[in-house]
């Protein structure tokens, strides 16, 4: 099987208009249904072994426009995992609370503990995004930003915790598709909120702060990935790959056993 890490790493110098957000990897949905359902399996084994080896973390980041998924992944992907070792952390606006601190202090209380699987339902990104589109600090602000995270992600990596970072891409049509079906559904209504229209309205700032956040925060210990979303079977089946390569990867070893438990017998 092909290596999705190596597929979807981040391209130097990324255009994410021209990327294929249909892009399938030669996939049809039935293989990739099939795949899901046994790197589920495998994630589960894998969860097992780095909760019991207790010494290593994985943060697996997620990024992505409105309607892109980031729900759907966590539903569909990451129920294999047993939850006494996984957390995951969606990060909404700061509260006033938070904003009198800096900008990772949030983010750092919420990092995965050694043995566990942190997910993060957007992220420290927000911070060179949202804030850098909407104009919510000054310019010589958030562009510092990008050398901070790229600091804390690197005490993050020497501490032991293994990053993956996942942008899913889908394209302004199918961006409209989605929000159309949630207002023709009235058992989805519930997940339209008429600020969607206004943020689908900066679609081209949010792509020239994603591709920069991408460019610029790249790296070996903290890789990015962009994911074609428009699909979302294959989106689900590509992030789970991903993981389980991750995982492997990082060969995880249970620790051995205490001596002398081949003469033990409970009564």
């Amino acid at each position: 099987m092909k290596s999705y890490c190596k597929a979807l790493r981040t391209p130097k110098n990324v255009t994410l208009g021209k990327m294929d957000t249909g892009n399938t990897l030669g996939l049809n949905e039935k293989q990739a249904k099939k795949m899901l359902e046994e790197n589920k399996a495998e994630l589960c084994k894998l969860g097992y072994q780095l909760f019991a080896e207790g010494k290593r973390s994985l943060l697996v980041v997620l990024q992505a426009m409105d309607t892109a998924g980031k729900d759907g992944v966590i539903r569909h992907v990451m129920t294999g995992l047993n939850p006494q070792g996984v957390r995951v952390t969606a990060f909404k606006a700061p509260t006033p609370f938070e904003l009198a601190h800096d900008f990772l202090w949030r983010i750092h209380a919420a990092v995965p503990a050694h043995g566990e699987i942190g997910v993060f339902n957007r992220s420290h990104y927000e911070d060179v995004l949202v804030v850098r589109v909407k104009h919510l600090v000054p310019k010589e602000v958030w562009t510092q930003r990008y050398n901070q995270i790229q600091e804390f992600e690197e005490v993050l990596a020497e501490s032991g915790t293994t990053i993956v970072k996942l942008f899913l891409h889908i394209d302004k049509d199918e961006q409209a598709e989605r929000l159309q079906a949630r207002l023709d559904d009235p058992e989805r209504n519930w997940k339209f909120q008429m600020g969607d229209l206004k943020e689908r309205e900066l679609w081209d700032d949010y792509t020239q702060a994603y591709e920069a956040a991408i460019r610029k925060c790249d790296s070996d210990s903290a890789p990015w990935y962009i994911v074609p979303s428009n699909k979302k079977w294959f989106r689900n089946a590509a992030v789970s790959q991903i993981l389980v390569e991750t995982l492997t990867g990082m060969d995880l070893k249970i620790p051995a056993a205490i001596p002398g438990l081949e003469s033990i017998k409970v009564v």
